[in-house]
C-alpha cells in the first residue's frame, strides 16, 4: 500500500513522541507499505513564529533575541530525548542550527526596515516546519530507515501569490510531485514539509493554518496513494464537541460531503479545503490518535450508506461569528442591492460564513467573523448610508453559529420541525436560519450564550450519544 501519513505538531511534543512516530512509519515500511511523511511544526512552534514577526517589525531586539534562545532550547531537548547517538545528534543539531542562523538573518532585516510584508511573513513562518522535518527524518534515520528532507515547493507544490491563504495550482502541482516523488530512491522514505509551498516566482507561500492536511491529501492524490492518515490529538471525528456535550462519541465512519460541512462548520479536526484532493481521486482518509495508535479513529470516504436510520450525524458549533442585519423598505423589489453588499465586503476581504434574506427583500442578514464585523460596519455605512435602499444597519456581536449535519437529513420530513422544537424547549430564540438545497446540513444563529444548550439540545433530540441500536 502506498500511505501518506501527516503527523500534527499539537501531536508532538516530546521526543518520545518523535520516537514513537518514527516507530509507526518503520513498522509499516517494514511491512512492504510505501509511506510518505508530511509533517507539521512542532506544537505551538508557528504561534510563537507569529509572535517573534510582530516584535521583528517593532525592533525589539531584546525580545527577538530571548525567542531565538528559547526556541532552539526547545528543539535541541526534542532532538537530545529522541536521538541517544551523539554522532547523529551533532550532525543533525548543525543543520537546525543553520536554519535557526538564517531564521535569525530574516528577523534583523526585518528589523531593520520594521515592516512585515505578507511575503517575508510566509518565509519566516516556513522555519517551523523546515525545522520539524529536518529533525523527522534525522530521527528516521537514526531507527535504521533511510530517509530524506524535502521542502513542499522542492517536491512541486505550486501556488498563487496569495500569502498567507496561498491556492495550490493543483494541474502543474499534480504533474511536478508526482514525477519529483517518482525519481526518488525507492528505498528513501520522504519527509515532506507541510504547510509550506512555493509561488511560480519561486517565493515561499504557506497554504493557511492546517495547511499540513492539504498538502498530505495533495502528496495523496499526486502519487496515487491508497489512504491518507492523520494523525491528530484526537479520537477522530464526533457527534459534537466533547467539551460540550460529554455523551459525544466517536463517527467510525462519514462521507467527504459531511467532513467538509463538518470542517468548516468548527470540527478543527481536519482542514476543509484537505478534503477536494482525496475526494477527486477517491483516497480514504483517516483521522487517528496517534496517542492511541489502537485506536481505528475515523474513515472519510466516497461511498457512505445514508440510509441506515441515522439522520443527523453531528451538531458542530462555529463561536467568534457576528450577525450584520442590512435593511429598507428601499431595498424590496431593487435589483442589485444584494450584490452591491456582497461585493463592499469581498473587495475588502470580509468572508461572509451564512446569508439569509426574506422574501420580502427589505433585509438581508449575514454572518461574518467577528474580528472583522467594525471593519463590515464602516465600509457597508460608507457606500450604502444616503442611497435611498438602506435604512438600517445592524450589528450583533454576541452570537454563534450552529449546525446540524448528515446525509441522512435529505429527503426526511420533519427535521427541521424536530431540531427547532427541540431548541425551543431548552429556552433558547433562534435569531437566523440558513439551508442549503442538498439538505446536508441545517444552520441557525442564537445568542452566544445560548450556543451550548442549543447545541445539547439537537444532540439530544437525535440520541448522537447513545448507543448504535438507539439511534434514530
Amino acid at each position: 500500500m502506498k500511505i501518506v501519513m501527516k503527523f500534527g505538531g499539537e501531536s508532538i511534543t516530546t521526543g518520545t513522541d518523535l520516537k514513537k512516530a518514527a516507530e509507526i512509519v518503520k513498522e509499516h515500511t517494514d511491512h512492504g507499505d510505501k509511506v510518505f511523511v508530511v509533517v507539521s511544526a512542532f506544537n505551538r512552534a508557528t504561534d510563537e513564529l507569529v509572535e517573534i514577526a510582530g516584535y521583528a517589525s517593532k525592533a525589539e531586539a531584546k525580545a527577538t533575541e530571548l525567542f531565538l534562545e528559547r526556541f532552539k532550547k526547545r528543539h535541541i531537548q526534542l532532538l537530545r530525548q529522541s536521538m541517544p547517538g551523539i554522532h547523529q545528534f551533532e550532525a543533525v543539531t548543525k543543520k537546525v542550527d543553520r536554519l535557526l542562523a538564517e531564521l535569525d538573518s530574516i528577523l534583523k532585516g526585518i528589523s531593520s526596515i520594521r515592516e512585515l510584508t505578507p511575503r517575508s511573513r510566509d518565509y519566516l513562518l516556513s522555519f517551523g516546519e523546515k525545522i520539524a522535518a529536518t529533525i523527522m527524518a534525522s530521527v528516521l534515520e537514526d531507527c535504521g530507515l533511510p530517509a530524506q528532507y524535502l521542502e513542499g515547493g522542492d517536491v512541486g507544490i505550486l501556488t498563487d501569490d496569495t500569502f498567507g491563504e496561498a491556492k495550490p495550482l493543483m494541474k502543474v502541482t499534480e504533474f511536478e510531485v508526482r514525477k519529483r516523488l517518482d525519481a526518488l530512491n525507492a528505498e528513501v522514505t520522504p519527509v515532506i514539509t507541510g504547510f509550506i509551498a512555493k509561488a511560480q516566482d519561486g517565493s515561499i507561500t504557506t497554504l493557511g493554518r492546517g495547511g499540513s492536511d492539504l498538502t498530505a491529501t495533495i502528496i495523496g492524490k499526486s502519487v496515487s496513494a491508497d489512504e491518507v492518515w492523520i494523525w491528530s490529538n484526537v479520537d477522530g471525528l464526533m457527534t459534537s464537541d466533547p467539551k460540550i456535550s460529554s455523551s459525544a462519541k466517536l463517527l467510525p465512519c462519514v462521507s467527504f460531503q459531511e467532513a467538509r460541512e463538518m470542517a468548516y462548520f468548527g470540527a478543527r479536526v481536519l482542514h476543509p479545503m484537505a478534503l477536494e484532493p482525496a475526494r477527486e481521486k477517491n483516497i480514504p482518509i483517516w483521522i487517528r490518535n496517534f496517542h492511541k495508535p489502537t485506536l481505528k479513529g475515523t474513515l472519510i470516504r466516497q461511498d457512505v450508506d445514508a440510509g441506515n436510520g441515522v439522520i443527523v450525524k453531528a451538531v458542530s458549533i462555529i463561536k467568534d461569528v457576528a450577525l450584520l442585519t442590512v435593511s429598507g423598505a428601499g431595498m424590496a423589489g431593487a435589483p442589485g442591492v444584494a450584490a452591491k453588499i456582497f461585493s463592499i465586503l469581498g473587495e475588502s476581504k470580509i468572508n461572509v460564513l451564512m446569508i439569509s434574506q426574506g422574501s420580502s427583500e427589505a433585509n438581508i442578514s449575514l454572518i461574518i467573523p467577528r474580528s472583522h464585523l467594525h471593519n463590515a460596519l464602516n465600509k457597508l455605512e460608507m457606500h450604502l448610508s444616503g442611497t435611498g435602499y438602506v435604512q438600517e444597519i445592524v450589528p450583533e456581536p454576541d452570537v454563534c453559529v450552529v449546525a446540524a449535519i448528515g446525509t441522512g437529513m435529505k429527503g426526511t420530513r420533519g427535521v427541521a420541525a424536530r431540531i427547532f422544537r427541540a431548541v425551543a424547549d431548552a429556552g433558547v430564540n433562534i435569531r437566523m436560519i440558513a439551508q442549503g438545497s442538498s439538505e446536508l446540513n441545517i444552520s441557525f444563529v442564537v445568542k452566544e450564550s445560548d450556543g451550548v444548550k442549543a447545541v445539547e439540545a439537537v444532540h439530544k433530540e437525535f440520541k448522537l450519544g447513545a448507543s448504535e441500536s438507539e439511534e434514530i
